[in-house]
């Protein structure tokens, strides 16, 4: 029986591992509300325009949760059948749409992301939690990396969805 090799070490096998080991978490605990984890980042990310009263295209949507613009289209459809948001033609912009939380899909925000913390909590305290010196530094530390591989990816011609500054 061969031996399991140890955990590589670089930041891009622990950054991908990281995240496919919290997708898993957040899937099972989103369960519960009938969403996957891109149908809560893109209600979450349309709450947040809501907040303002912004009714964002699915193209600013896309750029703010940091999503492919064809991939929200297609999620968004499901979502406008179950009643959690409201797709509309865009008045600036004849082939797009604009987008509204429903007040189902603000509820359904609100309980999930109620779950979200709770998790986070969790999954967080090998770090002190979210309320953390180490965790500001971790996201102080993501958000440079983040920047970094935008302007690397606009330097090569390919720009990667921006996720619109995640809150600093």
């Amino acid at each position: 029986m061969a031996t399991k090799p140890r955990r590589v070490h670089t930041a891009g096998y622990l950054i991908w591992h990281l995240s496919t080991k919290w997708r898993v978490a957040v899937d099972r605990a989103l369960k519960q509300f009938g969403l996957t984890h891109a149908d809560y980042l893109a209600l979450a990310s349309l709450h947040e325009f809501s907040r303002s009263g912004a009714k964002p295209s699915q193209r600013e949507l896309a750029e703010f949760a940091g999503l492919e613009v064809m991939y929200v289209s297609k999620l968004v459809r499901p979502l406008e059948q179950s009643g959690l948001l409201r797709r509309a033609d865009h008045p600036a912009d004849p082939r797009a749409f604009q987008l509204e939380l429903t007040a189902q899909g603000a509820d359904l925000v609100g309980q999930a992301a109620a779950v979200m913390r709770e998790l986070f909590d969790e999954l967080l305290l090998p770090i002190g939690g979210r309320s953390g010196k180490r965790h500001a530094a971790l996201l102080r530390t993501i958000d440079a990396l983040l920047d970094e591989a935008d302007a690397f990816n606009r330097a090569k011609g390919k720009q990667a969805p921006d996720a619109s500054r995640r809150s600093r």
